[in-house]
């Protein structure tokens, strides 16, 4: 006996767009369900031409069907949305909300947590990469904005090179495991350098936080850019209900810098979540971070070891905390992730409207 239409799009709801996180049947991505002699026929409508994930929906419905009793083979095809298609699809995603409204939205529960530093060459980038997979790893859905613009590093370290698609006015960001990331290093052509002023990394900025679909993420981890500039107050304006966690080298001199940073935070009406030593050790002595967190009244979330791993693993494209966990400078993030994990303020939506930019 042939299976059911209805069990078999109860089986299909099973099937996840691997870049928006939700199924597919809810999406209205399903065509064309056709069953002959316990043979299934579908057509799943992609956002655009040549999506590169079409194994993903393969191998998902393969894997969905053949829990269906009677269903002996899948015959799958694949269509590209119409426009209109397309504009049904953006304002389901937005919740009906109008397009380009100028409002940053992020789910009610989520955590934004900036991690910032007076100046750079003190690891924060791969910091910020290494901390985002240390939450996914703790159960959060985590989105990762690298927000240092002139610096973009994080797409590299974490080893996505998928471009997000565009559908109509929004903006579906790259996924890798259950991560999601957005970085400008995604439209820029190889290592072309990025010669912007002031107001327009503010709408770059903007952009990022109104016009990509970041779906039911509960942490907003941002790779802040060094220093005090444009970048960082755009940021605090954007977010100002941002939690940040300040990056320091051991020696003197970083600690003065990174203070700047978290005055700049909280003048921006950002929350001090602690600090972290970064490259501990011979080389560069310790316990600067720790001066630096009783300067500030605000707790040292930990240490980081000077350690070769974490490099080589950047270097890589894959963090040290998924490929290496046994490294110190892994067991260190880790431990990181579940003090900020233990320090989780009280929530309450962001929605904020924007100012506008001439």
């Amino acid at each position: 006996m042939d299976p059911t239409r209805d069990a078999v799009l109860k089986a299909l709801g099973q099937v996840i767009d691997p870049e928006l996180r939700r199924p597919v049947t809810e999406l209205d991505m399903v065509r064309d369900v056709e069953i002959h002699d316990g043979v299934v026929s579908l057509t799943i409508v992609l956002t655009v031409a040549g999506c590169p994930l079409r194994n993903s929906f393969e191998e998902q419905v393969e894997r969905a069907l053949a829990t269906v009793a009677g269903v002996t083979g899948v015959e799958l095809s694949f269509d590209v949305m119409t426009p209109e298609e397309r504009q049904a699809l953006t304002t389901k995603l937005r919740g009906g909300a109008p397009e380009r409204d100028g409002v940053v939205r992020l789910p009610a529960d989520c955590r934004v947590i900036a991690v910032a530093s007076g100046k750079g060459g003190v690891g924060k980038s791969s910091l910020t990469a290494n901390l985002a997979v240390a939450l996914s790893g703790l159960g959060h859905r985590v989105g990762v904005l690298d927000a240092d613009i002139y610096g973009h590093s994080i797409p590299h370290i974490l080893g996505i090179h998928q471009k997000p698609v565009a559908v109509d006015q929004l903006i579906v960001p790259p996924v890798k495991g259950d991560l999601k990331l957005m970085s400008i290093g995604f439209f820029l052509d190889e290592n072309e350098p990025v010669m912007w002023r002031g107001p327009m990394l503010h709408r770059a900025l903007e952009q990022f936080l109104t016009d990509v679909h970041w779906g039911d993420i509960d942490v907003l981890v941002v790779d802040m850019p060094p220093g005090t500039g444009d970048i960082s107050i755009s940021l605090g304006q954007l977010l100002p209900r941002a939690e940040v966690i300040v990056v320091t080298t051991p020696q003197k001199l970083a600690q003065d810098v990174a203070s700047r940073a978290a005055s700049m935070a909280l003048k921006t009406n950002m929350r001090l979540l602690g600090v972290v030593e970064n490259m501990s050790g011979d080389v560069f002595g310790s316990g600067g971070g720790e001066a630096l967190a009783s300067d500030l009244g605000v707790p040292l979330l930990g240490t980081v070891p000077l350690d070769p791993v974490l490099r080589e693993q950047g270097d890589l494209g894959e963090p040290v905390v998924a490929a290496r966990p046994d490294a110190p400078s892994a067991q260190a993030i880790a431990a990181i992730a579940q003090q900020v994990e233990s320090l989780r303020r009280e929530t309450g939506g962001i929605v904020k409207s924007l100012p506008l930019v001439g």
